[in-house]
């Protein structure tokens, strides 16, 4: 399903965002404070040297002193230095550790929310899109709130103590410097729209990039035995020029937009030396006055100039900032009531000594359920299954097999009628709690990176060494580990890449039967692997899941003859129900559907020698 970001409209600052951004780093106050406090002592300092070089040139350059004055003079300008040094020092120290711990939590409450977010999102939405968010807008978030907010701050306190020691000392010469303020005021909210509007498109292409880049990966193979590299290649650099075009043109504003702010400072700094010399040569004010508000003036416009690469840097941010927070308040659409939390806890905070353990009788009570309102895929659908038996789903795709087996794992959730199991509307309990008992084996099992062992402990975290090799026995994938030069310890690849499609569904067995769930659910669990090992997962279904009950979505039908109950679906309706004798003996669509795939069975085994002749 295709994805579009979320446009985001505002031409300015959207102070909603920023005030959810500084609540996000409120738990690091004590720091902020510190480097506020610390951004304060170093503006004073700033502020302060200048006018001890009034004093110098005022003092010591033009007249006659004494020299313990001029001693005690050079002792309290170094204390100054060394001071100042010190707050520069803490400075990069605090900031630093902010951005760290920003970044960590930042990460963190991403992740989580990802964790609780419904099937539905990862639908629609693309990897990339998620990848995008968790790195690189995350860390420019960081990079503002550590740096770029505290240098804002030392910016306005420069300015602000600047200010007063000009008006405190030559208030005509201080206005000459103040009157080009309103010019950069300006000149500011007519381009910050614009860098607004660039570094969100720049952001908006970086996300399709980083998509590419994912999907290029995972799909390599695929990319290969389709010969679509070159296609592939040509819509990646379509879109890797759409970033280059636009961030030539942010940047270009943003060029554009400092020399600005340089000319006017420059301006002012004429301005002084024009009207200041004068004075000098009036004799109205001292060189190292005239020399004192030199400086001040360039130090007026030094902030300002920061500040406005901090505005362009802000406008990018802002972008990132709606992205992760679009992310952190994507609703969960299967949320537990405050009630049923209580009692059973959240996912990363469980309370398993009140889960009851399911004992598998479930039933589908007036059901309706739809992905897009305009396509219902279930319509008033009612099922009662009884505990421990196995019940086969099989149909047409697109039928609605997979969609019910995620209904009852709550994977999603109905949008009217209600799934009870036990006799009790599942909602009234923690998804937690039935997540934990349930065995799930898909059709395409993911492993992840690291040894065989690793991955089958994935079921119960906590079980021994004995208790894998047991359950890999179980599924009879003890013999195929063992195999293996390091066994059991075995590393698995990237996504089991190390291990073939049969060997990585064992494992997902096992997996799923270390877990000891209270029912299965298996989604065409057979559908990609050989006949061989289809047999042997046969086998292991029989046995493992033997009193325990199972949900099956079967493609072969060879392997669900033994179920005690199949459904035929068609359009999300059960249009047949029986064991396999009795929808045979009915001559319906499941003995089309079963026919139809023997003899295709039939003639593949003919083809391959493995038999005579067909029956």
């Amino acid at each position: 399903m295709s994805y579009d970001e979320k446009e985001y409209q505002s031409s300015s600052f959207d102070m909603s965002t920023w005030k959810k951004i500084i609540h996000m780093i409120l738990p690091y106050r004590g720091l902020i404070f510190a480097l506020l406090i610390l951004n304060i002592m170093i503006a004073g300092f700033d502020t302060l040297f200048p006018f001890l070089n009034k004093m110098a040139i005022d003092t010591f350059a033009t007249k006659e002193f004494i020299e313990t004055e001029f001693i005690r003079f050079g002792i309290f300008y170094f204390i100054c230095i060394t001071l100042q040094a010190f707050g520069v020092y803490a400075f990069f120290w605090i900031a630093g550790r902010i951005e760290m711990k920003f970044s960590y939590q930042l990460r963190k409450d991403c992740f989580n929310k990802l964790n609780q977010l419904p099937f539905s999102y990862f639908d629609k939405t693309p990897q990339g899109w998620i990848i995008a968010r968790m790195t690189s807008d995350v860390g420019r978030l960081s990079e503002i709130v550590s740096w770029s907010m505290m240098d804002l701050f030392w910016g306005v306190s420069l300015m602000v103590f600047t200010t007063v020691m000009m008006l405190s000392i030559n208030w005509k010469l201080a206005i000459l410097v103040l009157m080009i303020v309103p010019f950069l005021a300006v000149t500011s909210m007519y381009f910050q729209t614009r860098i607004l509007k660039s570094y969100r498109e720049v952001r908006k292409i970086n996300s399709k990039i980083t998509s590419g880049f994912s999907e290029g990966i995972m799909g390599a193979k695929t990319t290969k035995t389709l010969v679509l590299e070159n296609d592939n290649l040509e819509e990646f650099q379509k879109h890797t020029s759409q970033m280059r075009k636009s961030s030539i043109h942010a940047a270009t504003l943003s060029a554009i937009f400092m020399p600005i702010v340089v000319g006017l400072g420059s301006i002012s700094t004429a301005s002084i030396l024009w009207a200041g010399g004068n004075q000098v040569l009036l004799g109205v004010i001292e060189y190292g006055t005239l020399l004192m508000f030199t400086q001040y003036a360039t130090q007026f416009f030094e902030p300002l100039r920061q500040i406005a690469r901090l505005i362009a840097e802000f406008q990018l941010a802002q972008a990132s900032a709606e992205r992760v927070i679009s992310l952190l308040e994507s609703p969960v659409e299967l949320e537990d009531s405050q009630e049923v939390i209580e009692k059973y806890g959240t996912v990363f905070a469980p309370k398993p000594e009140n889960y009851e353990r399911i004992q598998g009788n479930i039933e589908f009570e007036h059901v309706d359920f739809w992905y897009n309102e305009s396509e219902p895929v279930l319509i008033d659908f009612n099922l009662k299954v009884e505990a421990g038996k196995t019940i086969a789903l099989v149909g047409e795709t697109g039928s609605g097999k997979s969609t019910i087996v995620n209904l009852i794992c709550r994977f999603y959730e109905p949008k009217k009628g209600r799934i009870l199991i036990d006799g009790v509307d599942y909602r009234q309990r923690s998804t937690g709690w039935l997540h934990s008992q349930i065995g799930y084996v898909l059709q395409a099992p993911h492993l992840f990176s690291g040894t065989i062992k690793e991955n089958i402990r994935f079921g119960r975290l906590e079980a021994s060494d004995e208790e894998i090799i047991a359950a890999a026995k179980m599924v009879h994938a003890h013999d195929f580990i063992m195999a293996f030069e390091e066994g059991y310890d075995t590393e698995v690849g990237e996504s089991g890449s190390r291990l073939s499609t049969g060997q990585k569904q064992l494992i997902s067995f096992a997996r799923a039967v270390l877990a000891n769930p209270a029912f299965y659910v298996l989604d065409e669990a057979t559908a990609s692997i050989d006949t061989e090992t289809e047999q042997i997962v046969q086998d292991a279904i029989e046995h493992t899941m033997n009193g325990k009950t199972t949900f099956v979505v079967a493609h072969r039908l060879s392997t669900i003859v033994s179920a005690d109950r199949i459904l035929v679906i068609s359009k999300g309706r059960i249009i047949e129900d029986g064991t396999h004798q009795q929808l045979m003996n009915q001559k319906g669509s499941y003995y089309c559907l079963y026919t139809h795939q023997f003899n295709e069975r039939l003639q593949q085994q003919i083809l391959k020698g493995e038999c005579e002749y067909a029956v």
